[in-house]
């Protein structure tokens, strides 16, 4: 008798666990940005935070075995957010910089790019470099790696910092600042969209702050960073990633 009782507790206990793999796989928090298309952005439609970073962290949780809940934040508070485990992982517009290295550990690599300079439509200078715009107010997004490396240069006569690139947008669209610098697929996706009609993106302006943008984990998360590159090479191989970019109008070689 006991041995059939300790049989049938063994055969309840296979039955209990087939049926639970799909309700309680891992669900993941991750910041996001609202305000960073193409890459991140808030759908008003759905009033849900969609893009690049967030097709490819849910194409990666798929691949890996975890689900994703995307919670929307400024992108100065995602390290600090990751840090503190208010969330789990960092997928937006965000360089594997090394400063940012000390602090939080990257993926591989997923997309890299430059900074882009955005002026007025009736500045039809041809902007080559930063020294073109020396001793004029230039503004860059708090928390990004243009900040620092436009004021290390000593050449504006000041620096602003804005909460968000359409913030920029907005004061070089109303003709109160004479040169923004942000993420260049963000400001060209926004201009795309017919968005700030008296704002241009000078096309003859050679980046100088150029980076990767990487899926950002704790330092302590060792497994899930295992995990997550090597999801990021099977979506790579599979061709998937390129199909993401393309989606959002990106080129998959861009450099």
């Amino acid at each position: 008798m006991a041995l059939r009782r300790l049989f049938q507790a063994a055969l309840a206990a296979v039955v209990l666990t087939a049926a639970v793999p799909a309700s309680a796989q891992q669900v993941l928090k991750v910041g996001s940005t609202p305000t960073g298309i193409p890459f991140t952005f808030l759908d008003t439609k759905t009033n849900t935070i969609q893009g690049i970073m967030v097709d490819l962290i849910t194409g990666i949780g798929k691949e890996a075995g975890f689900q994703v809940q995307i919670e929307p934040m400024q992108f100065s508070t995602l390290v600090p957010s990751l840090t503190s485990s208010k969330i789990d992982i960092i997928s937006a517009a965000m360089f594997a910089t090394a400063a940012r290295k000390e602090v939080i550990d990257f993926s591989d690599a997923v997309y890299t790019y430059g900074e882009g300079l955005v002026v007025p439509k009736t500045d039809a200078k041809n902007y080559a470099s930063q020294e073109d715009l020396k001793g004029e107010t230039v503004g860059a997004q708090v928390g990004t790696a243009f900040v620092d490396a436009l004021k290390k240069t000593g050449l504006f006569s000041e620096v602003k910092v804005y909460d968000t690139i359409p913030d920029i947008l907005r004061d070089v669209n109303a003709g109160r600042l004479k040169a923004g610098f942000a993420d260049y697929p963000i400001l060209a996706y926004n201009l795309k969209q017919g968005n700030f009609a008296e704002v241009r993106l000078v096309d003859s302006y050679k980046p100088v702050t150029v980076g990767t943008v990487a899926i950002g984990v704790r330092k302590s998360d060792t497994e899930l960073l295992a995990k997550i590159n090597a999801s990021l090479s099977k979506l790579k191989a599979s061709g998937a990633i390129a199909k993401i970019l393309e989606r959002w109008g990106q080129k998959p070689d861009a450099s």
